[in-house]
């Protein structure tokens, strides 16, 4: 994180995790943050997630050849979902795709973002790319009062998978109730204390509890090369395209999706026990192997913790253990489409 946005931070009483320092647990009251996230309107640095800036003049046509989504029909004020996959399938990374003029901004975890930022790079080769760190803050914001607060920066609030930019910011709206503020560093602290004026400062985990109540994975390094989007619900969210060219791992995603072979799929798990990225999940059901994995994981404004997994459906209908076959009971049940 940068320094001075951290300093900026601090000052306006947040409060960092002891082991994850770039991460915010709170501005002071973590359960009423978290209470508040479900009905009131509030914004809270990502610090988890990171900008990667991709340009020139040939950014488009590499983009749609590597990433899941229609990067060619991304429109000049659109948004999309979208993954980036090993030969395998699987998701090294998954993103928020906007525009800024002919650049290409693609948000992702921030503890993917320097190593998915190379391996982008190996992949240009003689086209007329450029692959770099955006330089921006990421600020969520979410409720009732957005387009208050969005007001109070000078921004408007796009519709849906829309973005629009004044002053050197951009909103990109992800859902119905939440958008993404994109400020370039140096504005950070200023734009932090416009939304702030009309929004509740929240900590991470009240953003990762929205997350999950939107059954909106985020792929992050504990996660990466687990699933093929269909098992995190990616073809429902937009984030992959069958009717496009090819780019990596393209065969085995269409053909998951045409032979429909995916036994794995997106649960909402709760339990009484913490949970993490990357924790294994485990069933008498399947006795031979752990039954799935959680994506993302948070606290629950109504007590205990609550979780996007993807689980095989034979081990969720027979009962689910985290991270052992003895250990802490856990809940699940399926995720149909985003909520």
């Amino acid at each position: 994180m940068n320094p001075t946005w951290k300093e900026a931070l601090g000052a306006a009483g947040a409060r960092f995790n002891a082991t994850r320092t770039d991460e915010i647990d709170s501005f002071g009251d973590a359960a009423g943050e978290l209470a508040a996230a479900g009905d009131a309107t509030v914004v809270a640095p990502l610090t988890h997630l990171g900008v990667i800036r991709v340009g020139g003049e040939d950014a488009k046509s590499f983009l749609h050849n590597q990433l899941t989504s229609d990067i060619n029909h991304l429109a000049a004020d659109a948004a999309q979902h979208s993954a980036w996959c090993s030969a395998k399938g699987r998701m090294l990374a998954s993103f928020v795709v906007w525009r800024d003029g002919d650049d290409y901004l693609l948000a992702l975890s921030a503890d993917l973002q320097a190593a998915i930022a190379k391996r982008l790079q190996m992949y240009v080769l003689r086209s007329k790319v450029t692959v770099a760190d955006a330089g921006l803050v990421l600020l969520g914001l979410s409720g009732p009062q957005s387009a208050t607060a969005l007001q109070a920066a000078g921004l408007p609030q796009p519709a849906p998978m829309k973005s629009a930019a004044a002053d050197s910011c951009t909103a990109i709206r992800i859902d119905e109730a939440r958008q993404f503020v994109a400020a370039p560093v140096e504005r950070a602290a200023a734009v932090w204390a416009k939304l702030a004026g009309a929004a509740r400062p929240a900590g991470l985990p009240a953003w990762r509890w929205l997350d999950i109540r939107a059954a909106l994975p985020v792929i992050c390094e504990a996660t990466k090369e687990h699933f093929v989007p269909q098992m995190a619900n990616f073809e429902r969210i937009g984030g992959v395209s069958f009717h496009k060219g090819c780019y990596p791992g393209q065969e085995i995603v269409a053909r998951t999706q045409y032979l429909g072979k995916v036994k794995r799929h997106l649960y909402r798990l709760r339990s009484d026990a913490a949970m993490a990225a990357g924790d294994e999940l485990y069933s008498d059901a399947v006795p031979d192997q752990s039954c799935g994995m959680v994506v993302s994981a948070a606290a629950s404004p109504a007590g205990g913790y609550e979780a996007l997994a993807v689980v095989m459906e034979l081990a969720a209908d027979g009962g689910v253990r985290l991270r052992a076959r003895d250990g802490a009971v856990v809940s699940a049940a399926a995720v149909a489409a985003a909520a």
